[in-house]
């Protein structure tokens, strides 16, 4: 027989407390792949007799997050639920993400949800995947109360690139850069082996370890001979970025690039950052980082396809050699490319500046 909904074993919480608990869960789920981060709390239904209001603690009944491909944070809590022996009838869903309403590799979670005869759905951020969105319609149509828009900021930054990525339909770049104090990449005979210091570039093999993909030119790819790897204090990463090369130049059949170590090698015959965005996003990439030199760094920055930049700054002065970024075709400082600090960090004798590019048209009244 099943267990009261009312019985819960994990503590008791408020609708406010799960939504911050379900964004804990959430957050535990690495960032890559073609899907969102989501976590779900069932809290048991308000009861009447306890005279509780809908802001009172409620028992926790389950939980769940999504692991990468596998089933929806919303069917793993009801499968927790159902494995303790627990009713979940009348309780609340309290969900970081509008639950999906369509059947890709798992079925709809809007669907198990109101089969399972939950009688509310609270989530932080409606679902903008035009595929998967309606969730919440579905459910209203069911009976079942819906609100939304709870902690709505919070919700959207920790869905992250896959955020931006859903709403502008192409992967969201991060450019990084490495220089001297007066912005320079190399000294004047090329060399570029080591601007900055260890600290920084572990901090920076961090970041490849949280992309889906890593995108030089092919000038990088042959006079740099890089592996492209995201590497951790115990060696490589678990998962491995793709290794895109943009350009119409042949990887050598004996480049690092090659090897066998790092994630799949993607050659992408062409100049045009859109189109690399394109072929990309067809593969349901959703976070790239530009790591190639001047020359792909500009036409991401001319085509207005840097959604961030990680700006590492050594306290070196070499005078001469490459800058950062070539010619934007800016010629008035009103024209300049803006970017807003989002935070800065020191990396041993090195700094950090993270900075995200102004798009006011994205701001929702």
């Amino acid at each position: 027989m099943a267990t009261s909904p009312t019985t819960g074993t994990r503590g008791s919480l408020t609708i406010d407390a799960a939504m911050r608990r379900a964004f804990e869960l959430a957050a535990e789920r690495p960032v890559l792949g073609p899907n969102p981060r989501v976590g779900c709390v069932i809290l048991a239904p308000v009861s009447a007799a306890a005279g509780t209001g809908p802001d009172a603690p409620r028992a926790v009944l389950a939980e769940g997050r999504n692991a990468g491909l596998g089933p929806h944070a919303e069917a793993v809590a009801l499968a927790d639920a159902a494995r303790r022996g627990i009713d979940v009838r009348g309780a609340t869903a309290v969900v970081s993400l509008e639950p999906c309403n369509h059947t890709g590799r798992t079925p709809p979670c809007s669907v198990a949800l109101a089969d399972a005869g939950v009688a509310e759905v609270v989530h932080s951020v409606a679902d903008p995947h035009d595929v998967a969105a309606g969730g919440a319609a579905y459910l209203r149509g069911r009976g079942v109360t819906v609100v939304g828009g709870v902690r709505r900021r919070e919700g959207e930054e920790l869905l992250g690139a896959w955020w931006h990525a859903i709403r502008a339909g192409r992967p969201y770049v991060t450019l990084k850069t490495a220089t001297s104090l007066d912005g320079r990449v190399a000294a004047p005979d090329g060399t570029s082996r080591w601007i900055t210091g260890p600290d920084a570039r572990a901090h920076a093999h961090g970041v490849r370890a949280g992309v889906d993909a890593i995108v030089v030119g092919t000038g990088t790819a042959l006079t740099d001979d890089p592996s492209l790897t995201a590497r951790t204090d115990h060696g490589l990463a678990t998962d491995q970025p793709l290794r895109v090369v943009v350009g119409h130049r042949d990887v050598p059949a004996g480049a690092r690039l090659r090897a066998h170590d790092g994630g799949e090698l993607v050659p992408l015959r062409t100049h045009d950052p859109a189109e690399v965005l394109a072929a990309l996003a067809a593969r349901e990439v959703r976070h790239v980082l530009v790591e190639g030199g001047p020359t792909l760094a500009t036409a991401f920055l001319a085509a207005g396809l840097v959604d961030e930049v990680h700006a590492y700054v050594a306290p070196v002065l070499l005078g001469a050699g490459a800058g950062a970024v070539g010619d934007l075709g800016v010629a008035t400082i009103a024209d300049a490319h803006r970017f807003t600090t989002s935070h800065v960090r020191r990396l041993g004798d090195d700094v950090l500046v993270v900075a995200r590019a102004e798009r006011p048209q994205e701001e929702e009244s």
